[in-house]
């Protein structure tokens, strides 16, 4: 494979900006960056998987700020990068503690069964069964259980979707779902044992 061409940061950023000679700047960047960028990843709890994908985030947001003039040659281009980089994979590990949290809340809610959610995502099936239930409780609690447990929604956000004047009326709303599908699976037994299953990753 021919090595991509070598570009001076004046060059590089003048051809980002351009925007019509793309191809060449990100082969270049790949080539000179990528290793000292997924690094950083792999030494901080991800994957080169994670490497990866993170690498084509930090490219679209790299090109983003150079064609939006965001960037004013205060740094070099790979000084920028790894800012990029690194502030993009810690939002990344910050939404999936967030994520372990829901998952948390949600498994010492529900008495009935023990969601794993991670597991279920990947089921389309098991995924549809759980939608429906929900979707049955009605429209308000579709909305809170989803925004809170799936959507990784704070309280605080799902307020701001929602007509109700603080915080404390929507915990209370949330209860009442919880009670209301705890209710649902008591007097169908058979539906809470479909609801396991559907919860367990085969």
């Amino acid at each position: 494979m021919r090595a991509a061409q070598n570009f001076s940061d004046e060059e590089l950023i003048m051809l980002v900006r351009n925007g019509k000679t793309i191809d060449e700047p990100v082969k270049y960047i790949y080539e000179q960056h990528f290793y000292s960028l997924s690094s950083y990843i792999e030494q901080n709890q991800g994957t080169r998987e994670d490497a990866e994908d993170i690498f084509q985030e930090v490219i679209l947001t790299f090109i983003s700020l150079i064609q939006q003039n965001k960037f004013r040659g205060e740094s070099s281009v790979k000084t920028f990068l790894f800012s990029i980089n690194r502030n993009t994979w810690l939002n990344e590990l910050k939404k999936r503690g967030r994520k372990l949290k829901r998952e948390e809340k949600f498994s010492s809610s529900m008495s009935v069964a023990e969601p794993e959610i991670e597991k279920y995502i990947s089921n389309r099936e098991s995924r549809k069964l759980i939608f429906d239930t929900i979707e049955n409780l009605g429209e308000l609690c579709r909305k809170i259980l989803l925004a809170f447990y799936y959507e990784n929604l704070s309280i605080t956000e799902i307020l701001t979707h929602l007509d109700y004047q603080n915080e404390q009326v929507v915990r209370n709303k949330k209860a009442k779902c919880m009670k209301s599908l705890e209710e649902k699976f008591n007097a169908n037994p058979a539906l809470a044992q479909k609801f396991k299953n559907a919860l367990q990753y085969e």
